[in-house]
């Protein structure tokens, strides 16, 4: 078995111990380090764990919250695991169950 890793993204709970609890609040902060993002694109930020970050974003961040990487982002293994195939590359995960459907006779 594989071991699947994901992450927590801990941004907003690192904001609001700084007292910030609006995401707009992050926009000039950020501008002020040379990000330029949109508010549409800082609320996204805030609120979902993100797949992509460059590094100068992650800095800035670290920077106006006084904290490192580490604290943003926190490392954890995902329950579902994938199989290995015989020949030993990463097949699918096992499907979950399907719920049965009863139908009387004359119903469709």
């Amino acid at each position: 078995m594989i071991k699947k890793m994901g992450y927590q993204w801990k941004l907003r709970q690192l904001m609001a111990d700084q007292g910030m609890f609006q995401t707009s609040d992050l926009v000039p902060l950020l501008a002020e380090r040379g990000i330029t993002l949109s508010r549409e694109q800082v609320y996204r930020l805030v609120t979902q764990p993100p797949q992509r970050l460059s590094m100068d974003t992650l800095v800035a961040l670290c920077d106006i919250l006084g904290c490192t990487p580490n604290d943003l982002i926190k490392p954890e293994v995902v329950n579902a695991q994938v199989r290995k195939s015989a020949d030993g590359t990463p097949g699918p995960a096992p499907a979950a169950p399907r719920r049965t459907v009863v139908r009387r006779p004359g119903q469709s």
